[in-house]
């Protein structure tokens, strides 16, 4: 007997029962970007290698051990796509979006890294991304997280804070750096094993140790705000003022660098306390020197990227749950000339934008009255000879103790739709 096959590590199955949710999430994001005139782009799952190499910088953890890289048969090295800010930002030179132009971009998919899965992150993951071109000032910083705060309301999610940093320039960072650097090798012999590695390839990602013996080092550290320029510090200032002035609660984390070399300024998470160890549910940040690095222009741009698996997991965790998806009415019949009327009648009903699910493969009443069941209806139709001959149809309640009525094939669509706009909707 050959071995089962099964799913690999970290690539889930999103399964009927949990994709209305996504369907909710989608829509909502939909029609969020559009009230502030986002348009979505689509972008290839896979990239060169080299994009990345470049873009999210080489001793990050992302290229060092986390993509999923290989040659193909032209000799090239290609990667599934860990994020979606490089493939955007590349997708923009290449079509010419970019050079003296605004950009208001969106995006949404899969997204691969070689991570240890765990709740709310595997190794397929999805995102959508956000990305702003050709806009320098802080408006635009205020703008996206607005928008971002109008999602959460519109989704009926609570308890999101919003964490926010500035990173000023990249002359700022790199000072920072050095002096980050040199506080932190004088104290080596109390830092973890990882800090210790990252110290000498990516320094700042020290500060996001959850380590308490290196946590107790960095309370000393030097902190960024002290290596701010004049141009960043009136930036970020401007930032807050337009978050106060939208009355959008904020807490200014000054440990918060996020993992990829390209930000500047701007830098924020939305965090959350009931997700445990996987928090942060929207991150992102200024990175006005990306598109001159990948071969573009001096093109200024800010964007973020949510994960959708922690989203929803929060949508779960809050009861957020939609009444989508599963069918409004089952329609049940026996014999042949009662399927062939219900069928037609159960086109009609749709035509009505009722959703319907018809019985199909025959099945004695009470077998087709559990399916009914089971599909997650509110009224279950029945249409037998008797029925057929009058001209009806029975309808019952499938969720609720109302009694059971007859309905003329003439009012049926108008009745349904009376009764599924009251309490027994499904």
């Amino acid at each position: 007997m050959s071995a089962k096959i099964q799913s690999l590590r970290g690539f889930n199955d999103i399964l009927p029962e949990q994709t209305a949710l996504w369907r909710r999430l989608f829509e909502a994001v939909q029609q969020v970007m559009d009230a502030y005139g986002y348009r979505e782009i689509k972008l290839p799952l896979l990239e060169s290698t080299d994009l990345f190499r470049r873009s999210v910088g080489e001793a990050t953890d992302i290229v060092e051990k986390e993509m999923f890289s290989f040659v193909d048969r032209e000799k090239a090295s290609i990667s599934l796509r860990p994020e979606g800010t490089a493939g955007c930002v590349r997708a923009g030179i290449e079509n010419g979006l970019l050079h003296n132009q605004q950009q208001r971009l969106w995006y949404q998919g899969p997204m691969f890294r070689h991570e240890r899965p765990q709740a709310g992150r595997y190794r397929q993951f999805h995102q959508v991304g956000l990305e702003a071109y050709g806009m320098l000032g802080p408006d635009v910083d205020v703008e996206i997280l607005a928008l971002c705060a109008r999602l959460w309301k519109r989704l009926g999610l609570n308890d999101i804070r919003l964490e926010i940093n500035s990173l000023g320039t990249p002359e700022t960072r790199l000072r920072f750096r050095d002096a980050l650097v040199e506080y932190l090798s004088a104290r080596a012999d109390r830092l973890d094993e990882d800090s210790k590695r990252r110290l000498h390839t990516n320094p700042l990602r020290v500060l996001d140790s959850k380590d308490e013996s290196t946590r107790a080092v960095l309370l000393h550290a030097p902190k960024l705000a002290d290596c701010l320029d004049a141009e960043s510090r009136e930036h970020f200032a401007a930032v807050l003022a337009g978050l106060d002035a939208l009355s959008i609660d904020y807490v200014i984390n000054p440990n918060l660098v996020r993992g990829l070399d390209y930000y500047s300024r701007t830098t924020f998470e939305w965090t959350t306390d009931q997700l445990g160890a996987q928090g942060t549910v929207c991150g992102g940040g200024r990175y006005d020197g990306l598109v001159s690095l990948l071969g573009g222009g001096e093109v200024p741009a800010i964007g973020f990227a949510m994960g959708i698996e922690r989203l929803i997991l929060l949508m779960q965790q809050q009861a957020q749950l939609p009444d989508v998806g599963s069918p409004q009415v089952y329609f049940c019949w026996l014999g042949d000339a009662a399927f062939a009327r219900a069928a037609q009648l159960a086109e009609q009903l749709r035509d009505a934008g009722l959703r319907v699910q018809l019985n199909a493969g025959g099945g004695a009443f009470k077998a087709q009255m559990k399916r009914a069941d089971r599909s997650g209806a509110g009224l279950a139709l029945i249409l037998g000879e008797q029925e057929l001959a009058q001209g009806v149809v029975q309808v019952k309640s499938l969720r609720g103790g109302e009694p059971q009525t007859e309905v003329a094939w003439t009012e049926l669509v108008s009745g349904l739709q009376a009764r599924l706009a009251g309490p027994v909707s499904a």
